[in-house]
């Protein structure tokens, strides 16, 4: 592909829509003709984010009324829960979208409106194709509308899929999951304002998280998976990434050197996926779009660790792997960056 792909972010002033600037303002196929957000129209993007100071000449707009009038091939999607509902159905026939949001992520309109208390969005989400790029490649290359999985499903995920597919799990999955205070999004509240966070430790939403009704669909696209989930998430005192330990039971005993093979030999294609002798570490893979997994056993019992950013490989990252894939590129492309060290 010659021509840049021109882009629309709708949202770009939170979390999500940064770190999708500042990704894609490095992409050698990108141009983002349109940021916008209705709190900081007429500012400048680098006044709002410093860290693009002197990157970008964009200008944060006013969203338009018509959607299907903007001259884009892909939007992204950045919004909170329940708004891009309403405007992804309004946009050209030749545009193609990705939802950041849990809009579309969920198949039966009971369980969505029980987690999300929104009205499901009905026959439109039969358009959608869930973009866990690793699981579900092919279906995204020939996809006009993605729904991105949430960060916590996305850990999880990668963590379970090679399981899962090998027909090997029996009994409870047990997932105990940790994120950092970036995952609440850029405003704050009583309970997730990282100064109440930072010296602090606590889990919440317990058997209530909306991302246990994606991560047990997405489980059951994968394979035979009729097991009971038992999924924890807690409050880390750090900013960003997250850290998924799953505890399973397997039909056969296995060797740390089985599972090691079984997770290589799933994610042989799948650059962004990492296998980590020992543990995985956030301070690794974080502003990154990797994955990093672990795994040991004890006979049936089976410990896998995974570990994120929940802004890149959980949100934005993901989201242009998915773009790439779907406009017939590379999908490392303007992706393969590491992080700090420390």
């Amino acid at each position: 592909m010659t021509e840049k792909i021109k882009i629309a972010i709708f949202g770009g002033s939170g979390y999500g829509g940064s770190e999708l600037l500042r990704i894609l303002l490095f992409h050698p196929n990108a141009e983002i003709v349109l940021v916008t957000a209705n709190e900081q129209a007429g500012r400048p993007v680098s006044a709002v984010h410093r860290n693009l100071n002197g990157l970008t000449d964009l200008v944060f707009e006013t969203a338009p009324i018509d959607l299907s009038a903007i001259d884009v091939d892909v939007a992204f999607f950045a919004l909170p829960h329940g708004q891009a509902i309403s405007q992804i159905p309004q946009l050209g026939s030749s545009v193609k979208a990705i939802d950041l949001s849990g809009d579309f992520r969920i198949d039966d309109a009971e369980t969505f409106t029980k987690y999300y208390k929104l009205e499901h969005p009905g026959e439109k989400q039969s358009e959608f194709v869930y973009g866990l790029t690793e699981t579900n490649r092919e279906a995204i290359k020939t996809a006009r509308f993605i729904s991105n999985p949430g960060c916590f499903a996305t850990a999880t995920l990668l963590a379970l899929a090679p399981m899962v597919k090998s027909g090997l799990l029996t009994g409870k999955v047990i997932v105990d999951a940790k994120t950092g205070s970036s995952g609440s999004g850029a405003k704050t509240a009583a309970n997730t304002h990282h100064p109440q966070r930072m010296n602090s430790f606590y889990a919440y939403k317990p058997f209530t998280h909306q991302h246990v009704p994606e991560i047990e669909q997405h489980l059951r696209f994968l394979g035979e998976f009729e097991n009971a989930l038992t999924f924890m998430t807690h409050s880390l005192p750090v900013s960003r990434g997250i850290f998924a330990s799953c505890y399973l039971e397997t039909t056969a005993l296995l060797t740390d050197e089985d599972v090691e093979n079984l997770y290589k030999h799933f994610y042989a294609d799948s650059f962004f996926v990492r296998w980590s002798d020992g543990s995985p570490d956030i301070n690794w893979v974080k502003n990154t779009n990797f994955c990093d997994i672990s795994a040991h056993t004890n006979g049936s019992q089976v410990v896998v660790f995974s570990a994120i950013d929940n802004l890149v490989k959980g949100a934005a990252g993901q989201a242009v792997q998915n773009m790439n894939l779907m406009f017939g590129l590379d999908e490392k492309i303007g992706l393969v960056f590491t992080g700090g060290n420390p």
